[in-house]
């Protein structure tokens, strides 16, 4: 069996402390294999902001993990950062690598860079990433689940979102499922759901799930939807756990399970 957690735009800087703290024990209690970040991992993307993740990875001690830039990790009012250095800060106080890949024999996790310089928030996938991750699927084809991790969304359930989703999605979503892809994960709208693929693209080449998580750590939550994380178990059984931060007991709690296989 293969644990993942999904911690998706903790947007650090505006992180709140008691949240932080569950999140830990959390992580503490149920041990995961992975930990996936599916970027906006600081707020405004400064130094201390980078300094505070990288310190709450090392206090995680994960066994493995995989993290991808979101839109909120290219300086935003700097402009010549952005547009000459864009990664910079984010590779120099967080982590070098913009993309990776984990694989343990039985699953495999590929992250991708959608985040781009030239827009403001909305993402892209290009050609050659959707054949480089094509060519990788099919290299990964013995694995029991082969997953992808992008930051914003191949899929929506309110029509306010339709403008997040990742530009280039309908393009990915069908050479990856005609690779053998299983499940697409992302972030950026700060929404957990989950979404059967072949519900919206009826001739896909095999079943897909799109699983969103919403906002781990900052106070920026949507309306009706605390903090969260997802806990993604693959084993014969692929089960997709939400965990919601409940204010008055100071925890993570389960409050939802998706079956997927």
């Amino acid at each position: 069996m293969t644990l993942l957690m999904q911690v998706s735009d903790p947007h650090f800087g505006t992180e709140r402390p008691a949240v932080l703290a569950a999140l830990e024990q959390l992580w503490r209690d149920r041990a995961p294999d992975l930990l996936l970040i599916t970027g906006d991992v600081t707020q405004r993307a400064r130094v201390p902001e980078f300094r505070a993740a990288r310190a709450f990875v090392d206090r995680l001690k994960p066994r493995a993990q995989l993290a991808i830039p979101g839109n909120h990790d290219i300086p935003l009012f700097d402009l010549w950062s952005r547009c000459l250095h864009p990664y910079r800060r984010y590779q120099r106080h967080f982590q070098p690598a913009l993309e990776g890949e984990f694989d343990d024999g039985e699953v495999c996790v590929l992250a991708l860079n959608t985040t781009r310089w030239y827009r403001h928030k909305h993402g892209e996938v290009s050609t050659v990433q959707i054949a480089r991750v094509t060519e990788r699927l099919r290299a990964a084809a013995d694995r029991r689940c082969r997953v992808i991790a992008v930051h914003q969304p191949v899929a929506v359930t309110r029509d306010s979102d339709l403008v997040n989703l990742l530009r280039g999605h309908e393009a990915a979503v069908a050479a990856w499922a005609q690779a053998g892809a299983d499940l697409i994960i992302g972030g950026h709208i700060h929404l957990p759901f989950v979404v059967a693929l072949r519900e919206r693209w009826p001739s896909l080449a095999r079943p897909m799930w799109a699983v969103q998580a919403g906002t781990a750590l900052s106070t920026r939550v949507r309306a009706d939807v605390t903090n969260s994380v997802n806990l993604i178990r693959l084993e014969a059984e692929w089960r997709v756990e939400r965990w919601d931060f409940e204010q008055t007991q100071g925890r993570f709690a389960q409050v939802g399970v998706n079956l997927l296989r």
